[in-house]
């Protein structure tokens, strides 16, 4: 049986939630049961099912974030939280 597709928000909605200097923060659930991205009050928080075990949930939430964003993970660079479920991103032009 396949798996359902994530919940994502609008693409629009989501790059409102990044700043001048391009850095979206974002919260992180590794682990989790199904995988989303969900903006509420203004914050961004991400579900991925990968663990948090040697930067499986932080490739996984790359992933997710590039599927969001409508743009190829290569734009995306974690800047700050690899061990932290805080984590900021940068998303290159």
């Amino acid at each position: 049986m396949a798996r359902p597709k994530p919940d994502l928000p609008d693409p629009e909605a989501l790059r409102a939630c990044i700043d001048a200097e391009g850095r979206l923060a974002v919260r992180v659930t590794p682990g989790a049961r199904e995988q989303s991205v969900v903006i509420a009050d203004g914050a961004v928080q991400v579900k991925v099912r990968a663990p948090a075990d040697k930067g499986a949930a932080n490739d996984a939430v790359i992933e997710l974030l590039a599927e969001a964003l409508d743009c190829p993970p290569s734009r995306l660079t974690l800047l700050r939280g690899a061990t932290s479920r805080q984590k900021l991103f940068r998303l290159e032009n």
